[in-house]
Formats: structure tokens, C-alpha cells, sequence
């Protein structure tokens, strides 16, 4: 994994190549990205990049597909492996409407059933141990194909910029510091609205990786409701050191957030928990959220290690889907 960590600039380039020439010609009403887990991170990640484009966009996480699908829609259908049952169900019934389908995948079910549909498809690399790895692969293709079907500009150039500019080596030591403080405590990761899927995608590499319970939320929804359990009523549970909150900041934050962090930081604190800041690092927002992802990645690995856990298998969830079948 750590190999994987240091290879990650890599992806996006190898991501582009993939989904080249993978294209529908439509005049598109909306997007609808359908993945589970890790492939489906594109969609969550997509409104985050700071790429502008105008339609509405699902990220389906599910059996099937959404009300929201129709004639008009571009469906891009996910699955790392090609084989998970909730996206093929979903790219099934774009078939079987005759819908406007993609599908996104290193192979598996999903390609043959391209393939054998004559349907475009975009065949990533699998050389990264898990889909949860393969972020830059997935994300670059997903842009990729959007471009090619004239919903956003082309972004090659901005991604391998932002490539070339990702040190991952660089966030090792600040991410094996951060996992030093979370050893034995559950992480809470906060961020504003624009940037909630980073702090999601946080609490799922300390899942999967560290195998820990994690939370996060969201500015300012949280403090209307989630803030109210730091209160005294709950103080037994906080001072028991159970929690250490993580809030990702990025400067360029609106102002109201900002000082809404900083007020709630100083509330967890005055509760007896710990709290850190983040800082979100980069001269664009895509190198902003991948500097973030990685960071994740390193804290999470590095928790890993301290619990004497393999970061890479999650074998409760191999268990589980044999159990479903």
C-alpha cells in the first residue's frame, strides 16, 4: 500500500488513456454516476474539482437507477472490479431502456456486457490493491469522458499539471503524526459543504484502512444539530477521550465558515476533546483535494500499522457479500 501511496500522481495520466475516445452524443439533461465503495468517488468528488459544468448531477449509490434517469440522462455506470451486483443491476436497466450508458471498470462482468451491448467503455488499470486506491485512475476517466461528451471542457492538461505537482512523500510524515494522535480514539472529520465528500471519504480510509469506527459532517449543518452532543448532558462521553476531531480547512473558505470552525474547535476543546486543523494545500482546488485524499491515505495507514492491521484487505466486507450470494 505504502507503494501505492507514492505511485498515486501516476494514475491520472494512465486514467485519461483509459477513457479515450469513450463517448455518447446526446444534447444530455443530466449526469448520473452509479458506484458503491470507492468507485463511486468520482461522483462524490466531481462538484469539489472546481470544473464547471452545468447539469445536474446523482451520484447513485444503489440497486438499479434513479427516478431522475431518463432518455436524456448520461449514465456512467462504476464498478472497479466490473463485478459489483448494486452497479450491474443499474447498468442492466440502462440497457434494457435503451439508455445513454458508460460503464467504468477494470474489466469483469461490466466490460463483457459492454462489449457484448456494443456500448463504449472505459477499461482502467488494476494495479492498485483496492478501488479505494484507484481514485486518480477513476476520476480521469469520469472528466475524461464528460469532455469527450461535451459537458466540460477537457481537463488533461489541468490534471497532469496537478499530477506533476503531487508529492505524496512529502504528506508521509504529517500523516504518521496525525494517525500517533489517533491511536485508541475514534476520528470525527469535519469540512465545509464544498468540500463534504473529502471529509467522507476521511472517515472511509480510516474504516477500511485503520478497521476503526469513524464520523464525519459537515459546516454549517453541524452546527445546527451534531454540536448540541458536545453539551454537558453529554460531557462523560467526550472526557472519556473517545473522540479526536479532525477539521479540513482551506483558507479560501468562506469567511463565515472559517470563523464557525474555529467557534466550534473551541467548543470540542472547552468539551475535553482534542481537535486539529487540516489545511488544505495547493495552488488549485483539484491539487488541493488530492493533497488532501493522500494525507488521508497516509494517517489511515499509518493508524493501520499501529493497530498491527493489514491496510489492504477488508475481508468482513468479502464475507459479507459471499453471505448475500
Amino acid at each position: 500500500m505504502k507503494q501505492v501511496i507514492l505511485n498515486f500522481p501516476q494514475q491520472f495520466a494512465k486514467g485519461l488513456k483509459a477513457a479515450e475516445g469513450v463517448k455518447l452524443s446526446c444534447p444530455f439533461t443530466n449526469i448520473i454516476v452509479c458506484g458503491l465503495g470507492g468507485s463511486a468517488l468520482p461522483g462524490s468528488l466531481l462538484p469539489e474539482l472546481g470544473v464547471k459544468f452545468d447539469l445536474p448531477l446523482f451520484t447513485h449509490r444503489d440497486y438499479g437507477l434513479p427516478k431522475a434517469a431518463n432518455e436524456k440522462s448520461l449514465i456512467i455506470c462504476i464498478s472497479f472490479s466490473g463485478n459489483t451486483e448494486e452497479t450491474i443491476s443499474a447498468y442492466q436497466e440502462a440497457i434494457g431502456k435503451n439508455y445513454n450508458a458508460i460503464a467504468v471498470c477494470t474489466g469483469g462482468k461490466l466490460e463483457q456486457m459492454a462489449k457484448e451491448n456494443g456500448l463504449p467503455v472505459a477499461v482502467v488499470p488494476n494495479d492498485c490493491l483496492q478501488p479505494r486506491f484507484g481514485a486518480g485512475y477513476l476520476v480521469a476517466a469520469v472528466l475524461k469522458i464528460l469532455s469527450n461528451c461535451g459537458i466540460i471542457n477537457s481537463q488533461d492538461n489541468n490534471l497532469l499539471e496537478m499530477a506533476q505537482a503531487l508529492q505524496p512523500e512529502k504528506l508521509e510524515q504529517q500523516g504518521k503524526a496525525l494517525a500517533q494522535k489517533l491511536i485508541d480514539k475514534i476520528p470525527i472529520i469535519y469540512a465545509a459543504n464544498q468540500y463534504k465528500s473529502l471529509a467522507r471519504i476521511w472517515k472511509i480510509k480510516f474504516n477500511e484502512n485503520s478497521k476503526i469506527m469513524a464520523f464525519w459532517n459537515y459546516f454549517p449543518e453541524l452546527n445546527h444539530n451534531e454540536m448540541v452532543g458536545l453539551s454537558t448532558n453529554n460531557k462523560k462521553l467526550i472526557t472519556n477521550n473517545n473522540f479526536y476531531f479532525i477539521i479540513l480547512r482551506d483558507n479560501q473558505d468562506d469567511p463565515r465558515i472559517i470563523k464557525r470552525m474555529e467557534l466550534t474547535a473551541s467548543l470540542i476543546k472547552e468539551s475535553g476533546a482534542d481537535v486539529d486543523f487540516v489545511e488544505l494545500t495547493g495552488k488549485t482546488k483539484l491539487e488541493k483535494v488530492f493533497n488532501c485524499l493522500l494525507l488521508g491515505d497516509w494517517a489511515s495507514y499509518y493508524l493501520a500499522l499501529a493497530y498491527g492491521q493489514n491496510p489492504v484487505p477488508v475481508e468482513i466486507v468479502e464475507k459479507f457479500k459471499k453471505q448475500l450470494s
